[in-house]
């Protein structure tokens, strides 16, 4: 890999939880360049229409274009076919978007996303990962992607209840991502004197729903306020 590409901005890190009839997905702010902060409140969770949102890792420049293009061709769909695509549909064709910038990815321009909606059909939330070939795969509950998701994975397995109401799932992914900027040089945590927090979205059948900043901001400062009292965070029920 050239400097140059080791040197152009990378985000992560992204989380996804199910919850009572919807799904949660949130990212932190933080974008590197190498060994420095390219960037503290880049946004990386996208709306892509009513009923779904993506989040990427990787390559800023081409996950945003990524974000952008899709949400564009959801759109064009719609109108031209007078429907939405099925939420399995908008994954299929997220994933030959993701194939088809395979040449670029083995050059080091890299870009994976994580993909949630509100399957109208089954009334649930669901979450898509993807590889850098374009491989769908379905993942149930919860899931990370990112250089922090070893470490939002291990907090969110604590953290996470079936069929948690979508406020409960909304503090999960937060404590989450503290967990990863906690052990993980790439993720940003909440930055309360910049006033920069993580981007939260809830998407149910009411439709999409980012949370504000000043909604973002209480949750994260409900976070930092249990971290100083216990730093390791919540612990887990062992019955």
């Amino acid at each position: 890999m050239s400097q140059v590409v080791r040197d152009l901005p990378h985000g992560t890190t992204i989380v996804a939880a199910t919850c009572d009839h919807g799904v949660v997905l949130a990212g932190d702010r933080r974008a590197t360049a190498g060994s420095l902060i390219a960037r503290r409140d880049l946004e990386k969770v996208y709306r892509s229409d009513e009923f779904s949102a993506l989040g990427y890792a990787g390559a800023v420049g081409v996950g945003i274009e990524f974000a952008r293009l899709f949400a564009v061709e959801l759109e064009h769909y719609e109108k031209m076919e007078g429907r939405s695509l099925s939420l399995e549909g908008k994954a299929n064709r997220l994933a030959r978007m993701v194939r088809g910038n395979l040449g670029a990815a083995m050059q080091g321009l890299a870009v994976v996303p994580l993909f949630v909606g509100y399957d109208e059909d089954s009334g649930r939330g669901r979450i898509f990962s993807y590889d850098v070939a374009g491989g769908p795969y379905e993942e149930h509950r919860y899931y990370s992607i990112g250089s922090g998701s070893p470490f939002a994975m291990s907090a969110l397995k604590k953290l996470y209840a079936d069929g948690m109401p979508a406020d409960d799932a909304v503090l999960a992914c937060v404590q989450a991502l503290y967990d990863a900027a906690d052990d993980d040089s790439a993720t940003g945590g909440p930055d309360l004197a910049r006033r920069i927090f993580p981007i939260v979205a809830t998407i149910t059948a009411d439709g999409y729903r980012r949370l504000s900043d000043a909604e973002a901001g209480d949750v994260a400062g409900h976070v930092v306020r249990e971290r100083m009292a216990r730093p390791d965070g919540p612990a887990a029920r062992l019955r």
